[in-house]
């Protein structure tokens, strides 16, 4: 028998068995398909080599302002693709290595819990004293509506050898707004159409409003409280008629489909007795426990914000709990990020949201256009803004829109973790002249003394 049994190998379940190995447990990872799950093959790690293409076009194209006068740029998509697998490749063989390393037993086949303590694995038993499932995500079936011909999944934007003309894509949640501005920056069409007041409706307003302005700046249109109503094939493409406050009708190439649904079905989580939240995922406690003693829950699995980092750290914690530890996991601390242009990186409460929980809510803010690498950089677009309570002076949510917000944010997490208040982030002190800058003068106009902005 096993300590350990992990169902799923990408990011959360390939954490979670190195952890479990780490603390002396006989482990076993079955992954279906290949290593890496959605992140490494069909998610964060590809995207980010095409998000990563479309801002070297982007810095091409301005390239005047520093006297880089670069005409003629074309986009060799297939080269692109081919960076994509590579990388992709190379990280699969270093999670393989490093399993291997750790004494991690690798079974390749689809699992289905037979009992608390039994998998079968395409016909072999494993048993083990604690589950772990980590079993990632998948695209949600396209909605009947779709006319087959005019579906773009994210998979396929992915190994896209060229943009579609136009694109509709339904829902403003962080893939969508991620997929507007790569398909938009190699010359798409794009249309985003949300049924909710604002893209992003879970970040702080603010935060909603910057990338907004940015998308519709860069040639995307936005329709907010629109609901696409009929779907109908035309010699030109897919004819769609949006209802709601801002009803129109237009005409696409394709329509994207993006939305991810937790891989909990055909897995024998109901015999098992596992509870699942719905559509949700599995649903677990602050231990990440399931409802049933000895198996745990974590990443897509578990629903919540699907995010490769938060799979990897709920991995840590799972692995640790089922070795004999009693660590509650920090929801509260799982940073989202865009790699969009500009980036957006957010963690903890929004201004609306904290003053909602009943604290006395202050805020502070510091532009990216009086920063001085910003100004060196001309990407001036973007700020920092920082949520707090004003008795204790706690840090209750960093926002950020702006280049390198997705690194900078990593410093308000630690921050955050490490109980930093307001008044001690406004005293730090930062390498001049870094993006960074603006988190402590953020939080020095957040005390009423910014050096750097006029009296208000």
């Amino acid at each position: 028998m096993y300590d350990v049994a992990v169902i799923g190998g990408g990011s959360g379940g390939y954490a979670a068995a190195i952890r479990a190995a780490q603390l002396g447990a006989k482990v076993v990872l079955m992954e279906a398909t290949d290593l890496g799950g959605t992140c490494v093959n069909r998610g964060c790690i590809p995207s980010k080599v095409w998000l990563r293409a479309a801002d070297l076009l982007q810095r091409v194209r301005s390239g005047a302002e520093f006297g880089l006068n670069v005409t003629d740029a074309k986009t060799d998509f297939a080269a692109v693709v081919d960076r994509k697998n590579g990388v992709a490749a190379d990280i699969r063989m270093g999670m393989g290595a490093l399993l291997q390393n750790n004494g991690v037993e690798i079974v390749t086949g689809r699992a289905l819990l037979i009992g608390p303590h039994v998998i079968d694995v395409e016909g072999r038993t494993v048993e083990a004293k604690k589950i772990i499932l980590a079993t990632g995500s998948s695209l949600a079936p396209p909605g009947e509506a779709i006319p087959e011909r005019a579906i773009l999944t994210t998979d396929q934007v992915l190994d896209m050898s060229a943009p579609p003309a136009s694109v509709l894509i339904c829902g403003a949640e962080y893939i969508e707004v991620e997929m507007a501005h790569l398909l938009n920056t190699f010359g798409c069409k794009v249309t985003m159409a949300t049924e909710t007041a604002r893209i992003l409706p879970r970040e702080d307003a603010e935060t909603s409003q910057r990338v907004s302005q940015a998308l519709r700046a860069a040639g995307v249109e936005v329709i907010l409280r629109g609901t696409v109503e009929t779907m109908q094939e035309s010699e030109n493409g897919v004819r769609c008629n949006i209802g709601g406050k801002n009803a129109q009708t237009l005409t696409v190439e394709k329509i994207l489909v993006s939305k991810r649904v937790p891989n909990t079905s055909r897995m024998g989580l109901d015999k098992s007795g596992v509870t699942l939240n719905g559509d949700s995922g599995v649903r677990v406690d602050e231990y990440l426990r399931t409802s049933v003693k000895g198996i745990y829950a974590i990443g897509d699995a578990a629903g919540g914000w699907m995010l490769s980092h938060a799979a990897s750290s709920m991995a840590v914690f799972a692995a640790e709990n089922a070795m004999g530890q009693n660590n509650k996991y920090p929801f509260g601390l799982i940073p989202r990020c865009l790699w969009t242009t500009p980036q957006m990186g957010s963690v903890g409460l929004s201004e609306d949201e904290a003053e909602d929980q009943g604290f006395d809510v202050e805020t502070g803010s510091f532009p990216y256009s009086i920063n001085g690498l910003a100004m060196v950089h001309g990407e001036v677009d973007g700020a920092v803004k920082i949520v707090y309570d004003v008795r204790y002076g706690e840090i209750l949510g960093v926002h950020i829109v702006g280049t390198n917000a997705t690194e900078i944010i990593n410093e308000a997490v630690i921050a955050m973790q490490l109980e930093c208040t307001v008044q001690e982030l406004a005293r730090g002190i930062r390498v001049h002249p870094t993006f960074s800058e603006a988190v402590v003068d953020a939080a020095r106009d957040a005390r009423n003394w910014a050096l750097f902005l006029p009296r208000g």
